[in-house]
């Protein structure tokens, strides 16, 4: 069978995305999941593999059809935007922000024509991005504006328990004013349509309750009596899959033994906590939503350790696993 061909974004070349790529390139478990062609600067994926040690072969390529996907061969789309006199790893750089922007970029343009099937992404720094006049905070803003995607939505999944977040970088406080009946019965649409859309079609969603055990019919707090029940309830009565509110303290741990085929978080650490303490190393970010499929480590540059050789690429081949699985049945908008 035909491997998925993925578009891996060098990141940030002041971090460790150079050394996870060259890694995880050098793996034969990625080279058995997939295809892939990195975008990023030929002189700091030869400096990588330097510091890694990984037999690899840098093939530079002008588009992935002139690719030579073969174990121990590097193809590259050389961007060459780094100037090395101005080079420093762990250091916020604008030059950096600005290279780690155009090769997302870049790879977006490939999806977006067919010329690669996904698009894996490694860490980018914020500081450096604005030090770039790059103007947007991250990849999900960068990914939105190049998609022309309104709200894209962030799923994590580590070892096939699939978490939805209803909220995300607000306080807590903040949060409790945002669970609403219609935004969850509008996350709901939207989660359950990105599921199918990546070939999910079996067993339900759970939506996970919000106080302790769902409130206790209001003896600890109200909403699941006020706004989840009541949006589970009326999307059920619509033919949506979906069951809930069931209790944090078990709704994961019962969709990570396929009880459910997903899990919609209602608030940022609810979800993360869950993934990350079920599998720190391989927890996988998968952007929804959008015409293009695209998965990402969920950790950052790392500079305290970048140059070194020493970041573990778990996560990186974790996510080049995933795009690749998913990309077959991927359905664009």
């Amino acid at each position: 069978m035909k491997k998925a061909l993925i578009a891996v974004t060098m990141g940030d070349p002041a971090g460790i995305g150079p050394e996870i790529t060259a890694k995880a390139l050098a793996d034969e478990a990625t080279f058995d999941y997939a295809d892939c062609i990195v975008i990023g600067d030929k002189k700091i994926m030869e400096q990588a593999i330097q510091i890694t040690k990984v037999p690899l072969k840098i093939n530079t390529v002008s588009k992935p059809a002139e690719g030579k996907y073969e174990f121990g061969v590097l193809n590259l789309i050389d961007l060459n935007n780094v100037d090395m006199s101005g080079f420093e790893f762990g250091k916020v750089s604008g030059m950096c922000g600005k290279a780690a922007f155009e090769y997302i970029a870049r790879a977006i343009e490939l999806t977006n024509t067919g010329e690669t099937d996904a698009v894996a992404t490694t860490p980018i720094n914020k500081e450096s991005l604005h030090a770039g006049n790059v103007p947007f905070i991250g990849h999900t803003e960068i990914f939105a504006a190049l998609t022309n995607t309104k709200d894209p939505l962030t799923m994590f999944e580590t070892n096939g328990l699939r978490v939805f977040f209803l909220t995300r970088h607000v306080s807590l406080r903040k949060m409790l004013d945002m669970i609403k009946k219609e935004r969850i019965e509008d996350y709901i649409v939207r989660c359950l349509e990105a599921l199918k859309r990546l070939g999910v079609n079996d067993r339900q969603m759970a939506v996970a309750g919000l106080n302790p055990h769902c409130g206790e019919h209001g003896l600890f707090g109200d909403e699941e009596m006020k706004e989840i029940t009541p949006a589970v309830e009326e999307m059920q009565a619509k033919g949506y899959p979906v069951t809930g509110p069931i209790g944090a303290d078990s709704v994961f741990h019962q969709a990570a033994q396929g009880r459910y085929n997903s899990v919609l978080s209602l608030y940022h650490d609810q979800g993360h906590i869950a993934t990350k303490t079920l599998d720190f190393n391989k927890t996988i970010a998968i952007t929804n939503g959008m015409p293009i499929l695209r998965t990402s480590v969920d950790h950052g540059t790392a500079f305290d350790i970048a140059g070194k050789g020493i970041a573990d690429a778990v996560s990186m081949v974790e996510a080049i696993r995933l795009a690749a699985k998913y990309a077959p049945n991927f359905k664009k908008i």
